[in-house]
């Protein structure tokens, strides 16, 4: 404690994370935490002008009281806290929208494991992330808060959220639908969402559950669709849709079985978006497929590949105008007739609303698109004092070899039959790659240029990739 008596915190080094804060529940993330969050961020949002707070929580055992202490932190520090009670993400940042309020925080541990829990935070209209999570662990550390009498209220939003999900995606003819919410926080309003489109609908593992007795709630790993895709051709259904624990992430099987990878999805929302805005932006990101982007070109759009994280895409829509963007990791952006969030519910209807309005299955579509071969994202484990100096290494070399080098994020290499990609992740102590070609030779090319790499800065590519 300061000598002026100043009440201070410090933040477990690993909890401050580029895009949001995280941590495990008793270990490195507490209530305390959450009181000291709630005061730090009044005092950037006081700063800011602002003073109202919507402020939400996911199904995790521990969510509650995390709640709870950072509201009394909002509270005890002059903020109005407008309490959406259980939901998912996306439905908090509708509240942000719908209550007019001056920002949000989630309390959300988002796909991982049930010992963990966090938050995602918005101050205005835009996501707080790098510099701006780590200011908030200054402000605790030094004491610097703001001092008030606030309050609270009680201001669920989950029926005008569906309604307006509803009533921007018309669904012209009836299909039969599989959703898994994975027993995350969407579970807790799917059955009233469905109940409210044409159609036969099945819902399973719709009970919100923290320990994720099915599968782990990431719809980005085949593994955890498998379950999705045997009740899909159980029941003969037209389309299965999956969705993240917090519900901002989505993952796509058609009536065959056969998943739909959120790049693929994107050139589906893409040329849709472009039939009635020619010409308009479309962002993805470094991960994403070429196909992708000349799917885009083709139908008259302007592709933009841009840094992966789903703050930083955000950000980039709003200095761009897009009105649509996506990511590898199954975060897709409507600004389209929407706020340009990632809300996997939304994105989950308007793909029905497309696919009833076009007369065509989604096993079709798939079909019509150019077969490619692709590694899936590739993960591996390298120092944090390391990571970011090995794409360097990399970059460096490849530039001066004269290599065709995008440097917008890592770097992603064009060969003659395909790419690949090298980058540093933000979150883990991690390099991540990708590779993509349109045979099989042109696959182990790429894979072999980034083998190579990788061994002249001292790193192994895994065995199994």
């Amino acid at each position: 404690m300061p000598k002026d008596g100043r009440m201070t915190h410090v933040f477990d080094a690993t909890c401050l994370r580029e895009y949001d804060i995280r941590g495990i529940v008793g270990k490195t993330l507490t209530e305390q935490d959450a009181y000291a969050l709630g005061r730090a961020y009044a005092a950037m949002l006081s700063a800011d002008g602002g003073s109202r707070v919507a402020v939400g929580y996911d199904g995790r055992d521990s969510s509650p009281g995390m709640e709870e202490a950072l509201t009394k932190g909002l509270t005890d520090s002059g903020m109005h806290v407008c309490r959406m009670g259980l939901g998912s993400t996306p439905t908090l940042y509708f509240a942000v929208y719908e209550l007019e309020t001056d920002g949000g925080i989630m309390v959300t541990g988002s796909h991982n494991p049930a010992e963990y829990n966090g938050f995602k935070l918005v101050l205005g209209k835009r996501a707080l992330y790098g510099e701006d999570i780590q200011k908030l662990g200054k402000i605790a550390a030094s004491g610097d808060y703001v001092n008030g009498d606030g309050s609270f209220e009680h201001t669920p939003v989950d029926a005008p959220h569906m309604a307006r999900i509803v009533n921007d995606n018309p669904i012209a003819a009836p299909m039969t639908v599989v959703w898994d919410p994975g027993h995350g926080a969407p579970a807790s309003i799917l059955p009233a969402l469905t109940a409210m489109l044409p159609g036969t609908h099945h819902l399973i593992n719709c009970e919100v559950d923290s320990s994720f007795p099915a599968h782990h709630p990431d719809p980005t790993k085949a593994e955890n669709l498998a379950q999705l895709q045997d009740e899909v051709k159980r029941t003969g259904a037209d389309i299965g849709i999956a969705l993240d624990g917090d519900g901002d992430r989505i993952g796509v099987v058609d009536g065959e079985g056969e998943i739909l990878w959120a790049d693929q999805l994107l050139v589906l929302f893409a040329q849709s978006v472009l039939a009635e805005r020619p010409g308009a932006t479309i962002i993805a990101d470094v991960k994403a497929s070429q196909s992708l982007f000349d799917a885009v070109t083709d139908a008259g759009g302007d592709a933009v590949m841009w840094r992966t994280g789903h703050s930083l895409i955000k950000a980039k829509m709003a200095e761009t105008g897009s009105p649509l963007a996506g990511e590898m990791s199954g975060h897709i952006f409507f600004a389209d007739r929407y706020y340009g969030f990632d809300d996997a519910l939304y994105a989950g209807v308007r793909t029905l609303s497309i696919l009833a309005g076009s007369g065509r299955t989604l096993a079709d579509f798939r079909k019509s698109l150019p077969p490619v071969l692709n590694t899936p994202e590739l993960r591996f484990d390298c120092p944090e004092t390391r990571k970011f100096a090995v794409v360097e290494e990399v970059s460096q070399r490849l530039t001066e070899a004269g290599a065709d080098v995008i440097a917008v994020d890592g770097v992603r290499v064009n060969l003659d039959d395909g790419w690949w990609l090298l980058r540093a992740s933000n979150t883990q102590n991690a390099l991540v790659a990708r590779c993509e070609a349109s045979c099989a030779a042109g696959l182990a090319t790429a894979k072999a240029a980034l083998s190579a790499q990788l061994a002249q800065s001292g790193v192994a590519l895994p065995d199994d990739a």
